[in-house]
């Protein structure tokens, strides 16, 4: 079920949003000061177009330990993530879930939207998994 609702994911609109997180990736890039922000984006661009069976978690529920993302530095860095793309990804995952949900077929296109939404705000300190 995981792989049909990707396929149709990517074919409606998905793509899209994940080349979004790809040009804030560049962006990010592009300043040498930005890399740890652009390899966020990269691992969260490849989410946002294959979405369906995986979740974003925290890297320290996942582990057990804090690490130099989920700590007072992390959020430094979720900060000023929020303040440069996160706040304009928000509202573009934000916009595309109320236009998936008015439909009553594309609710759980709208559902990961809602999802993306907070990672697109904090996404230090993140790590993308499967669900099993």
């Amino acid at each position: 079920m995981s792989l049909f609702l990707n396929i149709l994911w990517v074919l409606f609109g998905g793509f899209f949003m994940g080349l979004a997180w790809f040009f804030y990736g560049l962006l990010a890039a592009i300043t040498i000061i930005g890399i740890p922000w652009a390899r966020a984006c990269f691992n969260i661009g490849w989410f946002v177009i294959w979405p369906f069976g995986r979740e974003a978690v925290s890297r320290k529920r996942l582990t057990g330990e804090e690490d130099i993302g989920t700590g007072a530095l992390g959020l430094l860095g979720n900060i000023i993530w929020f303040i440069f793309a996160g706040f304009w990804l928000a509202i573009g995952h934000l916009m595309l879930a109320i236009a998936y949900f008015v439909t009553i077929i594309g609710i759980p296109f709208g559902y990961q939207h809602i999802k993306f939404i907070e990672i697109s705000m904090l996404p230090i300190g993140k790590a993308i998994v499967e669900i099993d």
